[in-house]
């Protein structure tokens, strides 16, 4: 397995859809940040699947080491 790669030290704000699912990059490969374009191939990492409760904006992590993946927990700020 590779390790994923800081797509920046930054959270993305991203507007999600009630009851929608969104598929969130976690080896930081993908050109469609913070969403996963199928980048991670041949890597053995894994997008993680979020589901809107609301519509609303949210923070995605964008350096992919944050405790609570997808969302941001401010881990960027360490690094």
């Amino acid at each position: 397995m590779t390790d994923p790669i800081i797509a920046q030290k930054a959270p993305f704000k991203f507007k999600v859809e009630a009851g929608r699912y969104y598929a969130w990059c976690a080896c930081g490969r993908s050109k469609k940040q913070p969403l996963c374009d199928h980048s991670h191939s041949g890597t053995g990492i894994k997008p993680i699947i979020y589901q809107a409760k609301e519509t609303e904006d949210v923070w995605f992590c964008g350096c992919k080491a944050s405790a609570k993946k997808p969302l941001c927990d401010g881990t960027h700020k360490t690094l």
